[in-house]
């Protein structure tokens, strides 16, 4: 049995940021599944719109508390904070494009909020705090499969943001004693993931009809996820204490290149199109990351963990969903 699964999130006072989005808002749902006492960021807007909140389970909402507010405000943050046990810091700016036009955002949100996070957890106590990273720490890879060891490598503005976060949670659990864990996914995909992303502009393309899949780089190689097992692998990051300042890696341990993930996308639909490269969605020379591949033993090893997903299983739900929901993509923006 894996270790997260003998953790008792019943009555566990939690709380989740960025809890509106893809990854954060299975987590949410998983931990109120599973009994925790949620407090759920997300970001404040004038319609009071709730991201994927909005459409969560009408059983699971008595257990979810949602916040409207925004990590880049510290007194915020510090009244966000008190009085939770266990802490998911997922609240983040990830569009890799988005970041080279607006590289001072990611700075704002991704390293002043991780901060502000830090320092409310270390005023309240917390008694954990899972801190997100992301694959794209590592940069192209200097060797493979990546471990947790493997330099890290600013490639884009969105990457160094990232790097300069998870430097700011090491350093809180080195100066301070707090206890921090990094959990740093690979590619995760799933249900509700925007069309920013690979997968979603893949399959949103096939199911409007396109005549070509207007795609970038088709060799780079990514090790992609389902985010049933990420949500999986954050509970028994949370859930282990040998964690507490330590980056653990979530990734499947096994790279797939964009072009065969498209061929195997297509062949899951009974369709076959030509591709066709996409400029908007080819990212400069020398910011480009070839190669994503996990290691993924120190996860099995500190928690039990490793995926239960193939990339297979995992884009039969993509689908499903997509097919759902189609109406919501804007299948013709590829560069955001």
């Amino acid at each position: 049995m894996v270790k997260y699964l003998l953790m008792n999130w019943k009555g566990t006072r939690v709380l989740v940021t960025g809890a509106g989005g893809f990854i954060a808002s299975h987590l949410t749902e998983e931990l109120a599944r599973q009994g925790a006492k949620v407090r759920a960021l997300v970001r404040y807007n004038s319609r009071n719109h709730w991201g994927f909140l909005e459409d969560l389970d009408e059983s699971l909402s008595p257990r979810v508390d949602v916040w409207p507010g925004d990590i880049t405000d510290s007194a915020f943050v510090h009244e966000l904070v008190r009085d939770r046990e266990v802490v998911f810091h997922l609240a983040a700016l990830i569009s890799i494009p988005y970041s080279y036009a607006a590289p001072e955002s990611f700075v704002a949100t991704n390293v002043r909020g991780t901060l502000n996070v830090l320092e409310a957890c270390r005023r309240h106590k917390t008694k954990k705090l899972v801190h997100t990273s992301t694959s794209e720490v590592y940069g192209s890879a200097l060797y493979t499969p990546i471990d947790e060891r493997h330099p890290l490598q600013g490639q884009s503005p969105y990457s160094a943001s990232k790097i300069g976060a998870d430097h700011m949670a090491e350093s809180y659990h080195r100066s301070f004693g707090l206890p921090v864990a990094i959990a740093r996914p690979f590619n995760t995909y799933g249900p509700r993931q925007s069309a920013r992303a690979v997968i979603p502009t893949v399959i949103t393309q096939l199911l409007s009809g396109a005549k070509a899949l207007r795609l970038g780089s088709l060799g780079t190689a990514r090790d992609f996820t389902f985010v049933a097992d990420t949500v999986a692998g954050f509970l028994a990051i949370a859930a282990e204490r040998s964690t507490i300042g330590e980056v653990v890696n979530l990734g499947s341990g096994r790279a797939v290149t964009i072009g065969d993930t498209a061929k195997l996308a297509m062949k899951l639909l009974g369709v076959k199109v030509p591709f066709l490269q996409d400029r908007n969605r080819v990212r400069p020379a020398r910011s480009e990351v070839q190669l994503l591949h996990c290691d993924n033993r120190k996860a099995r090893k500190l928690l039990g963990w490793k995926p239960k997903y193939s990339l297979e299983e995992g884009l039969v739900h993509a689908i499903d969903y997509l097919r759902a929901n189609l109406k919501g993509y804007k299948t013709g923006l590829y560069n955001i």
